[in-house]
């Protein structure tokens, strides 16, 4: 348990920035889901306008520090061949 006053501040710090970068995970995660499943339906079109809703939100995820930059460029880039691909 924290003993000094910085300690309890910095663990009420850390526990509110935990939150929000669970609820920016999880919300980056529901995108992702939603052009896997459209993926899945074999619907270009529907594929098509979910990544294009799910690129600026893994962008927003690496801008924000939750996920590393080349990794939300890996994602939007696999996704982008996989939608392409369902042509």
């Amino acid at each position: 348990m924290a003993n000094t006053s910085s300690a309890k501040k910095a663990t009420r710090k850390i526990a509110r920035r935990a939150a929000v970068n669970k609820n920016r995970r999880s919300r980056v995660r529901t995108f992702v889901r939603k052009v896997e499943e459209a993926l899945a339906s074999g619907d270009k079109a529907v594929a098509a306008e979910a990544l294009k809703a799910a690129q600026p939100e893994l962008m927003r995820a690496a801008t924000k520090g939750v996920l590393h930059g080349n990794t939300a460029s890996r994602k939007v880039s696999r996704l982008a061949k996989r939608v392409a691909a369902l042509a």
